[in-house]
């Protein structure tokens, strides 16, 4: 039996990809349970296979999915949660800027919650990207009631349950904590640290960041004011009648 299934979405992450997965088996090893890493290519065009393909000749707990183009981060993610066979799912970015040693600390919280999201409290970004974070992050908050300092943060660690059949439409992964709250799951965040990007180049921009996500907030509005949580059970058979 898996114990821990990390999924990793990736795209053009070849230069970073070695020292974040040679990084990663330490963390994982020492924990001493089975687990996986399943990296899901989001249509890369660099050499990012290629890298996979060595590390998984000498590594057979890496597994890569591959998509047929490239769908995003929301995709990739949906993709990885569906091939992920472990109990507890484990995610982080290939950029290397969630470091893998803080794994173990969102890990410590599962048992009294269900999904901890990692909290960048000190963010490594150039400042553009930390105001238009902070922004949207705010505006998350007043719009969907949760308390949550930064959903976006891809390190978070959650139970199997928490996102098996969950359809996370294109740019939904950012409400991921607000989705698995709707339906019950207990939620919680951890401060975390977070390093600066030193290989590759990031895929988001203050556009995407803060205006694109806009829309697909009130969309996650609507859903939560529209979803609603129920409890059933089956009646007993009724007790035979001579």
């Amino acid at each position: 039996m898996i114990r821990f299934s990390v999924v990793i979405p990736a795209c053009n992450e070849g230069q970073s990809l070695p020292s974040l997965l040679a990084e990663l088996a330490g963390v994982m090893d020492s924990l001493g349970d089975p687990y996986e890493v399943v990296v899901v290519d989001d249509g890369s065009v660099d050499d990012t296979l290629e890298v996979l393909d060595a590390r998984r000749s000498a590594d057979r707990r890496l597994r890569v999915i591959q998509l047929d183009g490239n769908y995003g981060q929301s995709t990739a993610f949906e993709a990885g949660f569906r091939a992920a066979r472990g109990e507890l799912i484990v995610t982080l970015d290939a950029d290397g800027q969630n470091p893998p040693a803080e794994v173990p600390k969102l890990l410590a919280q599962i048992g009294p919650y269900d999904f901890v999201c990692g909290w960048r409290r000190e963010r490594r970004d150039p400042w553009q990207k930390r105001v238009a974070s902070k922004l949207a992050n705010v505006v998350r908050r007043m719009a969907l009631g949760d308390d949550l300092h930064d959903a976006g943060c891809s390190l978070k660690v959650m139970r199997r349950e928490c996102v098996a059949g969950l359809m996370l439409f294109r740019g939904l992964h950012r409400f991921l904590p607000a989705l698995v709250a709707m339906q019950g799951f207990r939620v919680a965040e951890v401060v975390v640290e977070h390093r600066p990007r030193l290989k590759g180049r990031s895929h988001y921009g203050v556009l995407n960041r803060l205006l694109v996500p806009l829309a697909d907030l009130w969309t996650v509005r609507w859903m939560q004011r529209r979803y609603r949580r129920y409890r059933a059970t089956e009646r007993p058979a009724p007790k035979a009648t001579r």
